[in-house]
């Protein structure tokens, strides 16, 4: 975690990650636009967040997208955070709500983690009923190919649509599909209400991508989920999902066990 305060001590940094959360997903241009500092300065600044996953970047063509990144901060909160002075407790709760609570002018979820553990055994993790009950409380059915469907299955509720499918499947490299269907069983076990639930139902069905990369002894996934419409209900329950289910993925791959609910 030094590489984390190392970063986050810097005021330009810090001024960088005030305009991506403000706006995520910009380009170098964009970021250079916002800031008074020489391009190659913005440059170093943004590979220093990136080495401290402060920050993660997408490809879109040609154009590289430069994203917040919550990953190191729920890290230190969930596991380390008693091992650090009160006045950095306090600096990070407060950036760590900053992060995951202010809306963001993008209508896409990016999340990026590295997990000690290999390529194989985080796919199994990712597609295996067996992991995904453990720290997401949910099993998949599907034969895992592109166009296979997928069955979701809940809190006791199977979620079955002829538009659930799995988009691209590389094993051990990248895995995509489609979002599950707001069904009303779901909605119900889920305890939503009906207009939330009304909400979910009429909007367009979302996908959410995996990317493997070997890091060394470790895996970087990157999680992107997108498709989303401007002022989605989904967006902002998946952005207050994601971190949760990943970190616990992240735990449960590196010590056996997922993170316990929280109270």
């Amino acid at each position: 975690m030094d590489e984390v305060f190392k970063a986050l001590a810097d005021a330009s940094r810090r001024r960088l990650l005030d305009d991506l959360n403000a706006r995520n997903g910009q380009t170098l241009r964009e970021l250079c636009a916002g800031l008074d500092m020489a391009r190659q300065s913005v440059s170093k600044h943004l590979a220093v967040l990136e080495a401290a996953n402060l920050v993660t970047t997408v490809w879109r063509g040609r154009e590289k997208l430069h994203y917040v990144n919550a990953e190191p901060i729920n890290a230190i909160a969930e596991r380390w955070i008693d091992r650090y002075h009160q006045g950095r407790v306090g600096a990070l709760a407060d950036l760590k709500r900053a992060l995951e609570q202010e809306p963001m002018s993008t209508n896409e979820f990016v999340y990026t983690s590295y997990i000690r553990t290999t390529p194989e055994r985080l796919w199994q993790a990712l597609t295996d009923p067996v992991f995904t009950r453990q720290y997401w409380g949910c099993e998949f059915t599907s034969e895992w190919t592109a166009g296979a469907s997928m069955a979701w299955e809940q809190l006791g509720v199977k979620v079955e649509d002829p538009e659930q499918v799995v988009l691209e499947s590389d094993p051990y490299r990248r895995l995509s599909y489609t979002w599950h269907t707001f069904s009303p069983e779901f909605a119900k076990s889920v305890g939503l209400d009906d207009d939330v639930a009304a909400k979910l139902a009429a909007e367009p069905r979302s996908k959410v991508t995996f990317d493997l990369e070997p890091a060394g002894e470790l895996v970087k996934l990157t999680v992107v989920h997108d498709g989303f419409a401007p002022g989605s209900t989904a967006l902002e329950m998946v952005k207050g999902g994601w971190p949760g289910i990943l970190s616990s993925l992240k735990t449960l791959l590196e010590t056996g066990a997922p993170l316990p609910e929280p109270a």
